[in-house]
């Protein structure tokens, strides 16, 4: 049965598997979490919350469960104690490469939180680990700003009733730029209804999305239903601080075949990581050495590499403020630069005439 959206813990728990170790531990301290726009207090102590069983399968899946009825379960596969903002469980977690997963439940409003749970599975025979950008999982690190499974849900509806013929994919950096579902600022919104508005779009951009993040989202149907000529791809940038360039463009790189698998027909634009920071730094060079390796994509399943970059920098590599006011999210100045410089290649692709 294919699990709902924020799956509704079953009472039955799933016998464990042989190949791997399970532990509850006792609940820590009360734990609060703080944001711009909310506050929250998240208590463990007499928490009315079954902590969560994981159990693997001999193909691999991991599936939690928790025996208290609308609870959801949030997991981490890093090590960390899963919190307000780790990923909702959606679905079963591909895991045949092992691995530590943590859970715990919390309650619809994320006010309580149950004990924690964790197991450590075996690496199947055959079976190399890989890098983390290829491990596709849910995440939700910019709630409350917005709520990523509620998200998902939304844009998976809105693609399958509008069926657009143009896709955008991506991070906050594409969320930000308009388009529905309007669940956050959107500096380049009056860009994009400029350029986008009278045409059948969808945005997919997830702020704070990785590369494996995005994956998931693919994966689970997000783009079914659309009858895309393009599909601009837009990630990366948030891959930077914890994976090395190959280990990026790998991810891209299996996020472009996911999409080409699901929409064939589409021509894929896979854009360069735009510039961040104030001046060329350590951080430009090895986001350089990702785009070169996503412009070796270029040809391979309907991708087409695009780097309009250099167009928000001046002479000496400086990116000016007025074109990204935190150095990594464009203003409205820099969206328009952007659309600019897809707008012709999108024009080809949607068979319109130039204006």
């Amino acid at each position: 049965m294919k699990p709902t959206l924020l799956t509704l813990c079953a009472a039955a728990l799933l016998a464990p598997a042989p190949a791997f170790t399970q532990t509850t531990a006792a609940p820590p301290a009360p734990a609060r979490a703080t944001s711009a726009a909310a506050t929250a207090t998240v208590t463990a102590t007499a928490s009315p919350l079954a902590a969560p069983t994981l159990a693997r399968s001999a193909t691999g899946l991991v599936t939690l469960t928790c025996a208290t009825p609308g609870a959801v379960i949030r997991y981490t596969l890093d090590g960390s104690d899963p919190n307000q903002r780790s990923g909702p469980y959606l679905a079963p977690i591909a895991l045949a490469h092992g691995g530590l997963v943590k859970a715990r439940a919390f309650s619809p409003d994320r006010k309580q939180k149950s004990e924690p749970a964790e197991a450590r599975f075996d690496v199947q025979p055959g079976v190399v680990p890989p890098p983390t950008t290829l491990v596709p999982l849910t995440q939700d690190r910019d709630w409350p700003t917005y709520d990523w499974a509620e998200r998902h849900a939304a844009v998976t509806a809105l693609v399958r009733e509008r069926k657009p013929e143009l896709v955008f994919i991506g991070d906050s950096i594409t969320q930000m730029y308009g388009g529905e579902p309007h669940d956050r600022s959107q500096p380049g919104r009056d860009v994009w209804e400029k350029f986008y508005g009278k045409r059948k779009v969808a945005n997919l951009g997830f702020g704070y999305d990785y590369v494996e993040n995005t994956l998931w989202r693919i994966q689970h149907g997000e783009l079914d239903g659309a009858a895309a000529r393009a599909i601009v791809v837009l990630i990366g940038t948030n891959n930077l601080g914890k994976n090395k360039p190959e280990e990026i463009a790998a991810g891209v790189r299996a996020l472009c075949d996911e999409i080409h698998r699901r929409q064939p027909n589409a021509t894929i634009v896979l854009l360069g990581i735009l510039p961040r920071g104030p001046k060329p730094d350590a951080m430009r060079t090895k986001l350089a050495e990702v785009n070169a390796l996503y412009a070796k994509l270029d040809g391979r399943n309907n991708i087409t590499f695009l780097d309009p970059g250099p167009k928000l920098l001046a002479p000496d590599g400086t990116l000016a403020r007025d074109l990204a006011g935190d150095y990594l999210h464009p203003t409205g100045k820099g969206y328009t630069i952007l659309a600019e410089a897809l707008d012709p290649l999108l024009r080809k692709l949607l068979r319109e005439e130039a204006p």
